[in-house]
Order: structure tokens, then C-alpha cells, then sequence
């Protein structure tokens, strides 16, 4: 772990910070070039990345408070430290998705459309923003004694790889897709189903459902697991009804 990228008296860089920073500009940066490649606006897709990109930020710290929240309770002041790690993916989701979904509807714009130019900056943010998760020791896995582990399941090099893996696949598909909304939802489907089989390893306390049987973020992601089949097969009737 390495969670000081480098200090200069009591001046700290923190890792966990860096990677979070560079995981959001480099998303937003390609979904730029993306904006640009469909004939859309870019300003408008720069637009909706700040604004969605402080809801994610907002969203998945609150989440993270509130499954931790007697620690929170006892210790407040900390509840402003996110740069040591503590962030749950699902609350910033979520309410980056509530944002967008107001900030696309206000501008009039095409609503499925516009969520594929973000899906693969989605998953490259992530890809890149989970090696801060390794750097700060946060979203840890459980204790193994596997060559490639370090005492623990490297969970979020998992995830790193999952997501890297989900951006490659959305890449591809931008270029042979039948009907927009494809690639927003095949990343929630993707991301439903990695995300929690990763949890299965997980050995950090993320709080849990159904007397232990689901963490939190297995139930969320059983739950768009469902809706992003369920959003695949409307949106292809869809399209399908209307060529």
C-alpha cells in the first residue's frame, strides 16, 4: 500500500486522490472526443460531467457514511476525509445518474444518446480510479494465501481489471450499435454481474442484507442486473418496431 504519493513537509499528495482525479479526466476526455464523433455538442457533455461528477462524488461518499455510520457517529469530523478512501461506488451511481438524467432533460437532449457518449468513460474513470483504492488499502479482500495476493484477494486490482475490461467491450460495440441506450446499459448489466461476484472476495465491512446472505452491493446490483435486461430487450423491440 501506498497511500502518500509524496509529502513535502506536512504538505501530503495523496494516492488515492490522484488516481480518483485522473480516472475522472480521462473519462472526460474521451467522452469529449466521443461527443465529437456523434455530432453532438461537446460543451454540453462537459457540462454534464461536472455536474455528474460532483453527485458521484457526493453520492458515494453518503453511502459509504451511511453503511459505516456508528463510526461516523463517534467521529464526525471525519466524515469530510475522502481523500483517505471511503467511497461506495453505487451511491455515487446512482446519484450521478438522478443528476444527468435532470441535466439531460433540461438542455433537451437526446436522453440514451447522450448516456452512451459516457458509458466507456464510466468504466475507464473506475478502471483507473480503483488502483487509488489499492493504494489507499480501502475495498480490501478477503485473507488468502494465493501467489498473486498480498495477505489479502487484491479486490480492487479485480475490479481495475473488470472495469478495463467493460470499457474494451463498450468500445467495440459503439461501432456496430443497432439502437442508442446499448451501451449504458450492457455497462450496468457488465458491471451488475463483476461487480458482485468481486463482493464474494470482499473482507472489508460493507454491511449486509438478508441476515449476511447479500452485501448491500450485491442487492443494488441484483436489482439493475434486472432492469438493465429488462431497459437491452425494450430498447431493442424498440428500434426493432420502428426500422
Amino acid at each position: 500500500m501506498h497511500p502518500i504519493l509524496f509529502q513535502i513537509g506536512s504538505f501530503r499528495i495523496h494516492t488515492y486522490g490522484v488516481f480518483i482525479a485522473l480516472g475522472f479526466l480521462t473519462g472526460i476526455i474521451l467522452a469529449l472526443r466521443e461527443a465529437k464523433r456523434v455530432g453532438e455538442e461537446p460543451e454540453n457533455i462537459l457540462d454534464l460531467s461536472f455536474y455528474s461528477i460532483i453527485a458521484a462524488i457526493v453520492g458515494s461518499r453518503l453511502l459509504y457514511i451511511i453503511l459505516n455510520y456508528r463510526y461516523y457517529i463517534e467521529n464526525p469530523l471525519e466524515m469530510i476525509k475522502i481523500w483517505s478512501g471511503g467511497l461506495v461506488y453505487y451511491g455515487g451511481f446512482l446519484l450521478a445518474l438522478i443528476v444527468g438524467i435532470w441535466y439531460i432533460r433540461k438542455r433537451h437532449l437526446p436522453l440514451w444518446k447522450t448516456a452512451d457518449i459516457i458509458a466507456p468513460s464510466i468504466a475507464i474513470g473506475e478502471a483507473i480510479g480503483r488502483l487509488g483504492c489499492f493504494s489507499a488499502g480501502c475495498c480490501y479482500g478477503k485473507e488468502t494465501t494465493l501467489p498473486w495476493a498480498i495477505t489479502f484477494y487484491p479486490t480492487q486490482l479485480y475490479s481495475s481489471i473488470t472495469a478495463l475490461f467493460i470499457f474494451l467491450i463498450l468500445t467495440v460495440f459503439k461501432r456496430f450499435k443497432k439502437f442508442d441506450g446499448l451501451l449504458i446499459w450492457l455497462y450496468v448489466l457488465l458491471y451488475s454481474i463483476t461487480r458482485s461476484i468481486i463482493e464474494i472476495f470482499r473482507g472489508d465491512d460493507r454491511g449486509f442484507l438478508f441476515e449476511g446472505t447479500l452485501s448491500v452491493s450485491q442487492f443494488i446490483g441484483i436489482i439493475l442486473g434486472i432492469t438493465s435486461v429488462f431497459m437491452l430487450g425494450y430498447l431493442w423491440r424498440r428500434n426493432k418496431m420502428a426500422s
